[in-house]
């Protein structure tokens, strides 16, 4: 398990104000099972965070904020009950259970199995997380990356500089006997610069972080951010109208996931599979992507945004096989849809917080890496589109269209990237542009730790990666028709 912060402690911790044994376990589950529900979880969540904002020059905003409460699920056939509670006294959480209870209105014949603490990994097993770190020095990094963005442009007029930070404790106890602890660091930093030049201004950004410390600068310094945040805004002065029409597509190594994860990911989440709603319902086993393509969704990276020790419903994580060479091979599970299909859990049963009800969620997604040289990629491409940064859009669940908007993008005329561009949108099917990869890079990235991912109103954190690929051909919006 993590490191817990030494600063900020769970109060159900053992030898804590209200510490949650076995015994206490048992008797709550016992309650939650009492009108006779076929299934019963606790969820009970404690987390702290923090953020800073340095902006024009002085830092506008530090914050601290604490959360902590209990989450209680009863399962009865199709039915789900739930409550929570933002109390750990017995009187609060014995009610939250009693309530969730009442889905079910029958003889209970649930027993509750005898506890046991469940074994978890350790993904992200660190020497210090950052919310104990001084607030010095992240005031310092913020700092550190505003005077670089200066100093790399005359004609910076804002930097904005961020960092947001957080632990998050949870113990998952289940009707089976299961009881699961973890605690979950997160770091995401992010450095916003705005560019005038003749009365036109451009905006660019760069951020990371992940289940990290502070000594993810080391690798990626505060000023390595500035200078690609400005890079990004002084390409867009000189950018181009964008062309419009069928085109052929490379997609640049890492950030690039994320239309896998919109497009393709999300369909595969079994909730969506098992209600017959995603374009992927009832095709396993059949050719869903070119052959090239092999898709996996990894919770074990070291210190990934996504990864994870534990899901919330207490099961293992790990790396579920989604498509291999074209196939669709799994979807991903939390222990509803894993009983629905009669398989086993893949471990990405997730939730927002204590106060919501898990659902299957992705980790890290990631595109697998082929066999051809990034360089060849673009060398093969006749006239098309190279896209290495992605913005907005929005994607169908049910049939898999997209829109996605290009934060920065260039034309490529052969065989040899050109011009920026500017107002580019790819537009398509996910499942189509799957079957229409014809090369694939050996240079997989998993994108560094920004993204975050919704659903039905729920948002966590994930990772996205894939490598350099090509396909054949998308439609491209943009102003200038081909």
């Amino acid at each position: 398990m993590a490191s817990q912060s030494t600063l900020y402690r769970a109060p159900f911790d053992p030898g804590a104000s209200s510490p949650i044994d076995a015994e206490l376990v048992r008797k709550l589950l016992e309650r939650a099972l009492s009108c006779g529900g076929d299934d019963a979880d606790l969820f009970f969540e404690y987390r702290a965070g923090g953020g800073f904002v340095f902006d024009d020059g002085i830092l506008k905003s530090a914050s601290r904020s604490v959360s902590m409460g209990l989450g209680v699920r009863v399962r009865k056939g199709e039915g789900t009950g739930f409550a929570f509670v933002e109390r750990f006294d017995f009187e609060a959480m014995e009610k939250a259970c009693l309530t969730a209870a009442r889905i079910a209105e029958s003889e209970p014949h649930v027993q509750v199995a005898p506890i046991r603490v469940v074994p978890v990994a350790a993904r992200y097993d660190l020497p210090q997380v950052s919310l104990d770190a001084p607030g010095a020095d992240k005031r310092e990094l913020l700092e550190r990356a505003a005077k670089a963005a200066q100093a790399a442009d005359p004609r910076v007029k804002r930097v904005e500089a961020s960092l947001a930070e957080e632990v998050r404790e949870i113990l998952v106890c289940s009707a089976d006997g299961r009881m699961a602890r973890d605690s979950q660091p997160m770091l995401r930093f992010g450095v916003r610069v705005v560019l005038e030049s003749n009365g036109k201004r451009q905006e660019g950004s760069s951020g990371g972080g992940g289940r990290t410390t502070l000594g993810y600068f080391a690798g990626k310094s505060p000023e390595w951010h500035a200078k690609q945040a400005v890079e990004q805004a002084s390409i867009m002065f000189e950018a181009q109208e964008a062309p419009a029409g069928q085109l052929e597509v490379a997609l640049a190594a890492g950030d690039a996931g994320i239309l896998l994860h919109e497009a393709v990911g999300h369909g595969l989440e079994a909730d969506f599979n098992r209600k017959g709603t995603s374009h992927y319902s009832n095709k396993i086993g059949e050719l869903v992507a070119s052959e090239l393509c092999t898709v996996v969704d990894d919770a074990t990276l070291a210190l990934g945004r996504g990864s994870l020790n534990v899901d919330d419903e207490g099961n293992e994580t790990g790396s579920a096989l989604l498509i291999e060479k074209g196939r669709l091979v799994g979807y991903l599970h939390d222990r509803r849809s894993a009983q629905f299909f009669g398989v086993k859990p893949t471990g990405n049963g997730r939730r927002e917080s204590f106060a919501a009800v898990p659902m299957p969620r992705m980790t890290n997604t990631i595109l697998t890496a082929g066999n051809h040289d990034p360089e060849e990629i673009v060398r093969s491409m006749k006239r098309g589109i190279y896209a290495k940064r992605f913005g907005g859009g929005q994607v169908d669940i049910a049939n898999g269209d997209f829109v996605f908007s290009l934060t920065e993008s260039y034309l490529v005329e052969d065989g040899k990237i050109g011009a920026p561009l500017k107002g580019v949108n790819l537009i398509g099917n996910g499942p189509d542009v799957m079957r229409k990869v014809v090369m694939l890079g050996n240079d997989v990235v998993v994108s560094d730790g920004v993204w975050t991912c919704g659903k039905d109103g729920q948002s966590v954190p994930v990772g996205v990666g894939c490598p350099t690929l090509k396909v054949s051909s998308m439609t491209v919006g943009g102003t200038k028709v081909t």
